[in-house]
C-alpha cells in the first residue's frame, strides 16, 4: 500500500560537516520537515588531495544520490501509476572540466547522461511517462536543470560576513 501525498510541503534537510582527519569530514544530515530523521556519514579523499580515502569523496557520494534519487522516483511512482515493475538497473556518467589555475585548480559541469533500464511488461510509452514523471519527482535532477545560487558565510568574532 502506498502512503497518500501532502497536497503541498518544503522538504528541508540540514548538514553539520566536523573535520576529523586529514581531508576527512564526519557529517550528520538531518531531514528537519516535513519528518525528522538523522543520518551519518563521511566523506574522504585520495592521496591527490591529501587525504586517507577512508571514506568515499564527496563526488562519488553526489553521483551517487543521483543515481539513487532517479531510482528510487521510479520505483515509488511505478507503484503509484500502476507500471508493473520487474527490475531496475541505472547506469550514470557524470563529467567535469578541470582546470590547473595557479597553486588551485577551478571545475565546471560538463555532461550528465543516465541509462535506464526496465524489466516490465508494460508498453514503452508508459515506461517512457514512469520515467518522464520520475524525473520530475527526483529532487537532485530538478536542482541540476535549475540556475542556483549557492550563498555561503564566515563566521567572525563579529558575525556572519557574507562571501
Amino acid at each position: 500500500m502506498v502512503s497518500p501525498l501532502p497536497t503541498r510541503s518544503v522538504v528541508q534537510f540540514d548538514c553539520t560537516g566536523i573535520a576529523t582527519g586529514k581531508m576527512r569530514n564526519e557529517l550528520e544530515v538531518r531531514m528537519v520537515t516535513p519528518m525528522q530523521e538523522v543520518f551519518t556519514m563521511a566523506t574522504d579523499e585520495g592521496a591527490f588531495h591529501g587525504g586517507d580515502a577512508t571514506a568515499p569523496p564527496p563526488l562519488a557520494m553526489f553521483v551517487g544520490s543521483l543515481t539513487g534519487c532517479i531510482m528510487t522516483q521510479i520505483r515509488a511512482f511505478a507503484k503509484r501509476l500502476e507500471v508493473p515493475l520487474n527490475d531496475l538497473k541505472v547506469e550514470t556518467r557524470v563529467q567535469w572540466d578541470w582546470q590547473a589555475t595557479g597553486r588551485t585548480y577551478e571545475t565546471a559541469p560538463k555532461s550528465f547522461e543516465m541509462d535506464v533500464m526496465i524489466d516490465s511488461d508494460a508498453s514503452l510509452d508508459l515506461q517512457r511517462e514512469l520515467v518522464a514523471t520520475a524525473r520530475k519527482g527526483c529532487f537532485i535532477e530538478q536542482t541540476l536543470g535549475q540556475k542556483n545560487t549557492v550563498h555561503h558565510r564566515i563566521k567572525t568574532a563579529q558575525g556572519w560576513a557574507e562571501i
